[in-house]
Parts: structure tokens; sequence; C-alpha cells
């Protein structure tokens, strides 16, 4: 009986390993597609897909013109995903993005109400300048973005699978907006920073993008595709330093004890959903690079993305000139 359950071991190891090395050479693909047409971006593109795989959402933050429209658009096209976007303004109501009932009358005269779906019922909703919108707005999409369904008149509506929120961010302009509530950032398993491309992905840019034709990525996977690679990113294995790594950097973000010298530092830190964020993370970079399990460099690479929108610096701290990302640093390094 030991034999035979050892086999079956053996055979549950051989199924997932088939599917890793099928799943990341079709996410590769869909990385080369992303690629003939965003330059200059590949730790944003790579982090997008990490969040997507993950089965997150993610807060793209970056100046005007850097293509975080042209990312999720082409996001859509490679991954196979319905994508739709709403751009976030001061005017815009719930029902501008969950839907609305409407009255109809029949030929009969019978009167009844109907159900007309929002934006949100997208597989991969872009939110543009999402911190434009006023709080009511806001808190419309957090039903959605950890329920994956949303209730409109007492009646449950369910969102399409996967459902992905990738919502943009001005960090420059911040007379008449509304910043993100905590809770609402918490919702976002990464932040990602847009920076501007290097002198060479700039150059490309100029040929590639002012030319008589426009270049258009070619679908790479498709819904099912995703949710199979999803599914796969969970039951890939952790072993006990990674596990270890990831509770140690998290706990130690907080204000107590374990963050040492860093403690006096921090005014709030990450919850137990960041230790999450970044277990299924580490899991999904490791698959998008053809490995079967994460490593403690993983864990360093994506600590940053995915605890600085969840932790604030005291007063003092700030007044200093001390950062986030500053004291995220200090905290790795007492893991490697």
């Amino acid at each position: 009986m030991a034999v035979e359950a050892d086999k079956g071991v053996e055979k549950l190891e051989d199924v997932i390993v088939r599917s890793a090395e099928q799943v990341a050479e079709q996410i590769r693909a869909a990385r080369d597609a992303i690629s003939t047409v965003i330059f200059g971006q590949d730790r944003v593109v790579e982090n997008t897909l990490v969040t997507i795989l993950s089965g997150g959402h993610a807060l793209l933050i970056g100046v005007p013109g850097l293509a975080k429209t042209k990312l999720v658009e082409t996001l859509g096209l490679t991954l196979g995903l319905d994508a739709k976007r709403v751009q976030f303004t001061p005017d815009l109501m719930p029902s501008d993005i969950l839907g609305a009932e409407v009255l109809d009358e029949s030929s009969a005269g019978k009167r009844s109400f109907r159900f007309i779906a929002g934006p949100v019922f997208a597989q991969l909703l872009m939110a543009d300048e999402i911190n434009r919108a006023s709080p009511r707005t806001q808190s419309a999409l957090l039903q959605a973005m950890q329920e994956q369904h949303i209730t409109v008149a007492g009646a449950r509506h369910d969102l399409p699978k996967p459902f992905h929120v990738l919502a943009t961010q001005n960090p420059l302009e911040q007379e008449g907006t509304y910043p993100l509530p905590e809770a609402q950032l918490d919702r976002f398993l990464m932040e990602i920073d847009v920076d501007y491309p290097d002198r060479d992905a700039e150059r490309r840019i100029l040929f590639e993008t002012t030319g008589a034709e426009e270049t258009l990525a070619k679908a790479a996977m498709s819904a099912d595709i995703v949710l199979a690679a999803q599914r796969l990113v969970r039951r890939l294995p952790v072993g006990d330093s990674v596990v270890e790594a990831i509770l140690s950097l998290v706990r130690s973000a907080r204000p107590g004890p374990e963050s040492g010298d860093a403690g006096k530092l921090i005014a709030w830190g990450p919850g137990p959903r960041a230790s999450q964020s970044l277990m299924l993370a580490v899991r999904a970079r490791a698959l998008l690079d053809g490995r079967l399990a994460p490593s403690i460099d993983d864990v360093l690479d994506l600590a940053e993305p995915v605890l600085k929108h969840r932790m604030a610096l005291t007063f003092s701290a700030r007044a200093e000139g001390r950062t986030i990302s500053d004291v995220i640093g200090q905290l790795k390094t007492r893991i490697g």
C-alpha cells in the first residue's frame, strides 16, 4: 500500500511538472508578444504578469505617457481576456461602473426591472486615474475586487472569471483627487512603479510608434489557460526557508519588537493579506521563469511592490527624509 501511495505522489508530481512546463512556455510566448508593443518596461510587464498569475489586482503608478493604458490593452489581447476601461473622474457614479436596473415595459404593458451590466463585468478592468473619483465611487470596486461579485438593488451578480483590476494613478497631480483608503489599497496585490524608459528603449519607441503601421500584439493565451495557470500557481511547492523569509519580512514591517531598529520608523504595517500576497507572488514569479519552486531571491525582489502600499512611516521618520523603500531595503538586509 505504501508503494502504491508513493507511486500516486510521483504521478501527481509528474502532472504538476508537465503542467508547469506547458504553462511556462505559454507565458513566455505571452511575454514575448507584449514586448513587441511595450518597450523598456520589462520589470513592469513581469510584475503585472505575476499579479495576474497570482489572481490579484495591481496599482500602476507613473507619470502620463509611459504606456500604462497601452499595457493593459496589450495584456487583454495577449492573454485572451475581455478588457474594458473606465476613466475615473470626480463626477463618476458607482452605477457608471457596476451597472444599474432600468424599468422596461413590454408590448403587453407589463413593467419589470432589467439589469444593465456596467464595465466592471470584464475579465481585465482598467481603472484609469482611480484617485480622481470620489470615495463613494471608489468603494464600488471594493466588493468586486475582494468578493468577485457585486450587489445591485439587493441582487447578487457574479463577475466573470478571471477578474482583475489594473488601476493607474498619476503621482504628480494631487489637487482635486481622493487618496485611496488603506482598506482599498490592501486589496491590490502589488503597487507597481512605472518609470521612464532608458535611451535605447525610447529610441525604439520613436521608430515603432510614429510609422505608417501600428504594431499589434498577438494572442498567446486564453482565459481558460490563465485560470489553469492560476490554479497551478497555488499547487507549486514552497520550501520552509522561503516561508520563513516571508514571515520574517512581513512581520518585521510592523511596529513591534520583530522590526528591530526599523520599528521606530514604522507607524503601521502590513497585515496577513500581505503574507498571502507575497506567498502567491513568489510562486507566480517562479512559474514565469520556468521554475517549479520559488527562492528567497523571489521574496527579496517582490518585497517592495507587495509591501510598500501596506505600510506608513511615522512623522519623525518622514521629517528625517526616510522613505518606505529605504525602510523595506533595511528590512531585506536582515534576510539575505
